[in-house]
């Protein structure tokens, strides 16, 4: 080591540990090459806890380290925290990356997997490349993270491109520091990388030169391909070919719910769909994800089959080479939806996906680089100038949520619909990718293996188990078949208390809040089916303070599947023989019968169990408007009323309703409302003109309660959570008349408003409990 004069500055010695999303991001490269340029000496290595630097030099040119290590990191890279201590000179000459060292007990996040750079896209579209329309092109700066990952620290002997042993070009790459794939450690080539296989429905190889190629011109004739993606299968088609379309549906048993769909560029999108600054950075992210998007029915060729009696579309652009690539050779939008069966998760595994999607495709694009974890795409929507969560999965999970405390080692096991666990410890909340509805044991086996993978990345070893209140959930029974096999102690959290404080925690909100919970289900206290809750919380407790009235739910779950079942309810409850039933059209739509079944299921409770849900008001009134009496996918009764509301409502006026003191609750009375709507109806007023009037009316109830509250407790914090408050127009009026009476107001973003969040708030009441 050059020795430095006193006017230079003293010889000083740092160990450095930086803590946070630092492996598979180009950590270690960028450290080097910062060290370089700064003239220090020492080394980097990877730790299991932490990147650990030891540098050595003048203590002005340490400093500047220091401050560049912090401002200038890789772009995915998320630094929590930095540690330094002053060690003995040693006297190193040149910096070197030390081979990784695992330490038992020691934990870090991990990245998500990251699109495809820049440089990486020139790379693969440069026919003098020797990469060229490579499909697992990828450097330090992008490619797979997660979905690779076996164990941690990150390097490729833990990870499944283990068996691809690096030809000398990879090699010298791998190895060179000034490279981007320097210690890249999914780093390949058509040389000694994986590769494509194309094969029919009975899974027989296809002979063809150029695998992609050939895919895109099957594609464009109409066929239906699934595609091995980066976290599983996708199932892919035209999507300007409405028979294909319709011929998708049918097979995946997917007869509503909308489809995904990945463009080529910002500009192919800009064709169809109507795109704000703040959503082109969220197509354009590290994550990729699904955006929704305004669709612009006039100018676009997408098939209305696509999204049916909807205002939006998901669009994604490809984040793999292997997607850039397809898109590049179809010229043409894709469906790009996830490849499974409906309700089933999203296949990973060739012999998996040949035998689960038998029947649905014409074809396979098989490759023979393992996924590890199955990820779904994740999905997002920009609103109020905020990008909003969907669906937390590729890209952004497993990246920890910080949490406002220092946390027990806890695992929370979340809700049955839009299932995510999370585990805890110290100032983390790792909350899992979307593991999808608990419905059958598919899904609970992924479940359990995501939950064995998470606890063995982040090495924790739960000392309490929290789970919803709800006995009949499989989450629940899980979380108490562990505990019992553990011995360790458990904490049931009501459904409504979970959202709220789910929203308290990634807003960094401790204070007691009135938290509005709007949702279609949650498992209330009193054995009620709960959903339209005014709760005054914090973490440590809640007061269920107001709720909508309660109104039975003829045939219990079937109302949910049939609206025009729960409209009867609110109508044979609240109105009785005020109304001429066979005048409604939703009515006159039921079998006789049926009718009278319902009528005796109500007053005789029988099958009925009372709901204070705001999602079944949200379907009693789609139905009754004649927007949708029956439906084919989660929420399609309150989405397609959603959809039919004018853009500016502000000229129309909230219907009636009132608001009564009983036994220290405040109960939202409905009868006014469902009355109007029902005079509404019979006198021809358009479903659009009532669906506005409705919104409306919704967050004057919303606004109403919480001043009474508010003037009670003293209390002028808001959240709102639950999956009501994906409906934009509803979020939007909410937040604007709250803050109008001068309202703090809390929504979620980084979480889901749905069930998606519940773990997290799951574990926040249990470290509190």
């Amino acid at each position: 080591m050059r020795n430095a004069s006193p006017e230079l500055g003293s010889v000083v010695r740092l160990r450095v540990k930086v803590h946070g999303v630092v492996q598979g991001v180009g950590f270690r490269p960028f450290i080097y090459r910062l060290a370089h340029r700064s003239s220090l000496n020492g080394w980097v290595r990877n730790t299991s806890g932490n990147v650990t630097i030891e540098i050595e030099g003048r203590e002005m040119d340490i400093e500047r380290f220091i401050g560049s290590l912090k401002d200038d990191a890789p772009p995915v890279a998320h630094i929590s925290d930095v540690a330094t201590e002053t060690i003995a000179v040693k006297g190193d000459s040149g910096f070197t990356i030390l081979e990784s060292k695992a330490k038992t007990g020691e934990y870090q996040p991990v990245s998500g997997d990251i699109a495809t750079c820049s440089e990486c896209l020139k790379d693969i579209f440069d026919p003098g490349n020797r990469r060229y329309l490579y499909p697992f092109t990828n450097c330090t700066n992008c490619g797979p993270r997660f979905t690779i990952i076996r164990g941690i620290p990150y390097d490729r002997p833990l990870t499944t491109m283990n068996r691809f042993i690096m030809c000398p070009d990879c090699q010298a790459e791998y190895d060179d520091p000034l490279n981007r794939r320097f210690h890249a450690q999914p780093n390949a080539c058509p040389k000694c990388g994986p590769s494509l296989l194309l094969a029919d429905r009975e899974g027989n190889a296809v002979a063809c030169c150029n695998v992609l190629k050939k895919a895109a011109g099957l594609l464009k004739e109409g066929n239906i391909i699934a595609i091995k993606g980066i976290g599983g299968f996708q199932l892919a088609c035209d999507a300007t070919n409405s028979d294909v379309v319709v011929l998708l549906r049918k097979r995946k048993r997917r007869p509503g719910k909308p489809f995904a769909l990945m463009m080529a560029s910002i500009d192919e999108i800009k064709k169809h769909c109507m795109v704000s600054p703040d959503e082109k950075g969220l197509l354009l992210s590290a994550q990729s994800p699904i955006v929704l998007l305004r669709w612009q029915r006039d100018v676009s060729n997408i098939a209305e089959g696509v999204a049916e009696r909807n205002k939006y579309l998901g669009i994604m652009l490809p984040s793999t080479p292997l997607h850039h690539i397809l898109l590049r050779y179809t010229g043409i939008p894709l469906v790009m939806t996830s490849g499974n069966i409906s309700e089933e998760p999203i296949c990973k595994d060739n012999n998996e996906a040949m035998r689960r999607l038998e029947g649905i495709d014409d074809y396979f694009v098989l490759h023979d680089r393992d996924i590890y974890s199955r990820y779904d795409d994740g999905v997002y929507l920009v609103e109020r100038n905020e990008v909003r969560a969907l669906r937390r999965a590729r890209g952004h999970a497993p990246s920890p949520i910080k949490l406002p405390f220092t946390s027990r080692q806890i695992m929370a096991c979340g809700a049955d619909e839009k299932n995510t666990f999370c585990l805890t410890r110290d100032k983390y909340a790792f909350l899992s990718q979307h593991i999808g509805d608990m419905d059958n044991e598919e899904t609970l086996e992924h479940y359990e293996d995501t939950i064995k993978l998470y606890r063995r990345l982040f090495c924790i070893e739960p000392e309490v188990i929290a789970h919803d209140m709800h006995p009949e959930y499989r989450a629940t029974r899980y979380a108490l078949r562990f505990a019992a096999e553990k011995g360790l102690p458990t904490v049931a959290v009501q459904h409504h208390h979970a959202h709220i404080v789910s929203c308290m925690v990634e807003n960094n909100v401790s204070e007691p809040v009135i938290g509005i919970a709007f949702d279609g289900t949650g498992y209330g206290r009193d054995g009620n089916i709960w959903g339209g809750e005014f709760l005054v919380c914090d973490a440590k407790g809640f007061e269920r303070i107001a709720h909508l009235e309660y109104i039975p739910m003829p045939g219990g779950d079937s109302a949910i599947r049939k609206p025009y079942r729960m409209a009867l309810g609110y109508l044979l409850t609240l109105l009785g023989k005020e109304i001429p039933l066979k005048n409604l059209p939703v009515i006159s739509r039921i079998p006789a019968e049926e009718v009278v079944i319902i009528k005796k299921q109500i007053e005789q409770r029988f099958n009925a169990p009372l709901t204070s849900s705001a999602g079944r008001l949200f379907d009693a009134v789609s139905a009754l408007a004649g927007v949708r009496g029956e439906i084919e996918y989660e929420a399609q009764a309150a989405i397609e009323l959603e959809m039919l509301a004018p853009d500016d409502i502000s000229n129309l006026d909230a219907y009636p309703f009132t608001i009564e003191h009983e036994n220290g609750i405040l109960l939202i009375r409905l009868k006014d409302l469902i009355a109007a709507i029902v005079s509404e109806v019979a006198s021809g007023v358009p479903a659009t003109i009532i669906s506005g009037r409705f919104h409306r009316t919704v967050a004057r109830i919303i606004v109403n309660t919480c001043c009474i509250v508010s003037e009670r407790r003293k209390i002028k914090s808001v959240a709102l959570s639950g999956g009501v408050f994906q409906n934009r127009l509803l979020l939007n009026l909410a937040i604007d008349e709250l803050e109008k009476e001068g309202f703090r107001v809390y929504s979620h973003r980084i979480v889901p408003a749905n069930d998606g969040c519940i773990a997290l708030g799951q574990a926040a009441i249990a470290h509190f409990s």
